[in-house]
């Protein structure tokens, strides 16, 4: 039932995605105009030879109509890449509580292994649909962007891709590209799954 719900409130995303991009196209054209028009003065500019107050005072209202039309369409972007966001998010949701039910569809079977180039071109490809965070003049950066770390009580979501120290067979501790399945709170350990597993050729 949480499946369906899940693929109800995407189409419903998708719509709504849908329409900021047409918002972002009409943004676009309506800024076009504006840079046309500050081109155009800077030519006259150029072929007369001089800056008068004229030209400064209509370039100064130029520039701060063009400003304000970008923050306009990147206020519109920024809306988008959350809506992006957030199908993704639904989307791995669904694929776990697929994968914790036992339950896969045709476009979603069962991760396989994979060998190592496979694997690479799959961590290329996902590291290109990462979230992208944009921040506005001045913004600091959330957590876990880039090299910015979690809060020390912060706990990793299932799903979730990590970088994990585990202790091999033989006793000594490795590095390994995991996913997280679940964390005890009461061991204060994750149970992860190893994504290279048995890749490794």
């Amino acid at each position: 039932m949480a499946l369906v719900s899940a693929d109800s409130r995407i189409a419903e995303l998708l719509g709504e995605l849908h329409q900021l991009i047409k918002q972002t196209q009409e943004e676009r054209s309506r800024s076009e105009h504006n840079l046309v028009n500050i081109q155009k003065t800077h030519e006259r500019m150029q072929t007369e030879n001089k800056i008068s107050p004229y030209y400064r005072t209509k370039l100064r209202g130029l520039y701060t109509t063009a400003k304000a039309d970008a923050e306009a369409e990147c206020n519109v972007l920024r809306r988008a890449l959350d809506k992006i966001a957030e199908i993704k998010s639904l989307l791995e949701e669904r694929r776990i509580a697929a994968k914790i039910a036992g339950i896969y569809s045709e476009a979603e079977p069962p991760r396989k292994t994979m060998r190592r180039g496979v694997l690479m071109t799959l961590l290329q490809q996902s590291a290109m649909t990462l979230p992208l965070w944009i921040g506005k003049p001045g913004e600091k950066p959330p957590p876990l962007c880039g090299a910015v770390p979690a809060a020390g009580d912060y706990v990793a979501k299932p799903g979730d891709k990590v970088a994990a120290r585990v202790k091999a067979l033989e006793g000594d501790e490795q590095w390994i590209l995991a996913e997280v399945v679940s964390y005890s709170h009461a061991a204060n350990k994750y149970e992860v799954d190893d994504i290279d597993e048995e890749g490794k050729e």
